[in-house]
């Protein structure tokens, strides 16, 4: 006997009716042609979408649980870095077959975080397809206040939030490109798989803040974005970003390219002027958050890379800090 045939209004009804939780803002949710929303009165809407494609952003054999997780934690991330709290979210989802024990864990997953931020589902599209899952998100910030990656001026501060490096070596582990002693694995594929989004920590951050951006391709490539849209330059330095401690027993090359340029770390990256230092470090105070100042703004277009002293720090050769490009 095949398989029971799940029906796609079925599909929705079983499994992501309850990533649905009710809120005062959200008129009408799933069930109809459109959501309906209503946003309060001097405030901005902000949207994100992310796509995630199986063999390109995970494996197809990846845990659905986590995965249901980190599909909304990444937009939720997006949020973060504008400092803009959650509203709620739509689910485009491209299934090979209606596994029932797939999505079970997939939902169970989704509307655990969905819950946890207060980010209901109000909508979304269901086919048959190569498994590939896309969310757009909405979030609202006062207006005039979202936080841009335009904003960082010579002189700021450049910091990051948490510890960077644990997904990307997590991934080297999977794909068998590192080694590490036993136990090393277990203990990072949470960074790889179930990440933090810093929502609360953007929110604080926001009023403090001249730029910011989440780490989601690579610390060198999105802190070059702030560059680009600011026009500015920046010295790193190397020597003081934080790094996971498992990256202590790579070779130098492979540390640093999963410190610089591995992705998938979903902190924060952000800028600020120095005398902002004390109200800054309240907020890591008051949320218990690692931030660490990791450099300065600096006038023209280059990312420079130094020690504690400002002296230039010698990379090894052959070091790769691309980091991740979706068309690479």
């Amino acid at each position: 006997m095949g398989e029971p045939v799940i029906g796609e209004f079925e599909l929705i009804e079983r499994y992501f009716a309850r990533c649905a939780p009710g809120d005062a803002r959200v008129v009408l949710g799933i069930g109809d042609d459109c959501a309906l929303y209503r946003p309060r009165a001097g405030y901005d809407l902000a949207i994100s979408t992310d796509m995630l494609l199986a063999g390109r952003h995970f494996f197809a054999d990846t845990d659905p649980e986590g995965l249901g997780h980190k599909s909304l934690a990444v937009n939720l991330s997006d949020l973060a870095a504008m400092g803009a709290a959650p509203v709620a979210f739509t689910l485009g989802l491209a299934l090979p077959k209606a596994d029932p024990d797939w999505l079970l864990a997939f939902s169970r997953g989704l509307s655990q975080i969905a819950a946890e931020f207060s980010c209901p589902l109000v909508g979304g599209d269901t086919t048959r397809g190569p498994l590939a899952i896309s969310i757009t998100i909405l979030g609202e910030v006062p207006a005039g206040a979202g936080v841009r990656r335009s904003g960082a001026r010579p002189g700021d501060d450049i910091w990051v939030s948490g510890c960077l490096g644990g997904a990307a070596l997590a991934l080297r582990l999977l794909e068998g490109r590192a080694r590490a002693a036993p136990g090393v694995l277990e203990a990072l594929l949470p960074a790889l798989l179930r990440p933090h989004p810093r929502v609360a920590l953007g929110l604080a951050l926001a009023p403090w803040v001249s730029a910011m951006i989440d780490l989601s391709d690579g610390l060198v490539g999105d802190l070059g974005h702030i560059l680009e849209r600011s026009s500015v330059g920046a010295a790193l330095d190397v020597e003081h970003v934080p790094g996971a401690h498992a990256l202590i027993e790579l070779e130098p090359r492979m540390r640093l390219e999963c410190l610089l340029a591995g992705g998938d770390d979903y902190e924060l990256c952000f800028t600020a002027l120095p005398g902002r230092r004390p109200a800054i470090e309240e907020v890591a105070d008051r949320l218990d958050v690692r931030l660490s100042r990791i450099g300065s703004i600096e006038p023209g277009g280059a990312l420079r890379f130094a020690d504690w002293q400002g002296q230039p720090y010698r990379l090894p050769d052959g070091l790769d800090l691309t980091g991740f490009d979706h068309f690479g």
